[in-house]
């Protein structure tokens, strides 16, 4: 996360980054936070703070909001759904007081409902997830998105693509 941080600021993807899309499981919000996230929180700032200190682990600074872009958690650019608890995700109102300035609004339910322990999503039904997220996505007004998401994924989404990775519409930078 550090390396890629540094990566991201060097250069100067951060500074053109709009909207940051993670994905609401844990290690996906900890990488987003770590990488697109403000530098030091100040306690009694008057914003919030991405992700409050001693979340990831016991020595962690706390890391702010401050001059970064948005965070939206959205359900459709999730991992695999079923079956592998690695992949099911905690409740919001657990990752709300852990992550207070990402927006988690577009989650309908603070259960994890759509994980379920004896199905396991097939990987045609994960692609048309993720067409329909590359949908949601190309109707945001922000065209400098950064998606923090998850391997499969991403393999499963842009396989519907098949050699053209991306319609007309969508830019992806990797």
């Amino acid at each position: 996360v550090d390396n890629l941080r540094k990566y991201v600021h060097s250069s100067g993807i951060y500074d053109k980054v709009e909207l940051v899309v993670v994905s609401p499981l844990l290690r996906t919000m900890q990488t987003a936070v770590g990488v697109f996230g403000g530098d030091g929180y100040v306690n009694g700032a008057d914003v919030p703070a991405l992700m409050v200190e001693n979340s990831w682990s016991n020595d962690h600074p706390a890391i702010s909001s401050l001059n970064s872009p948005p965070f939206v958690a959205m359900e459709l650019c999730r991992e695999h759904l079923g079956q592998h608890w690695c992949d099911k995700r905690r409740s919001i109102s657990e990752y709300k007081p852990i992550f207070p300035a990402i927006d988690f609004s577009l989650i309908e339910s603070d259960d994890d409902v759509l994980w379920k322990h004896d199905i396991r999503e097939k990987n045609e039904e994960l692609a048309a997830r993720g067409l329909k997220f590359f949908d949601w996505l190309s109707k945001r007004k922000e065209k400098e998105i950064a998606v923090v998401t998850h391997s499969g994924f991403l393999v499963h989404t842009l396989e519907a693509f098949g050699k053209d990775c991306s319609p007309p519409s969508l830019k992806i930078e990797i």
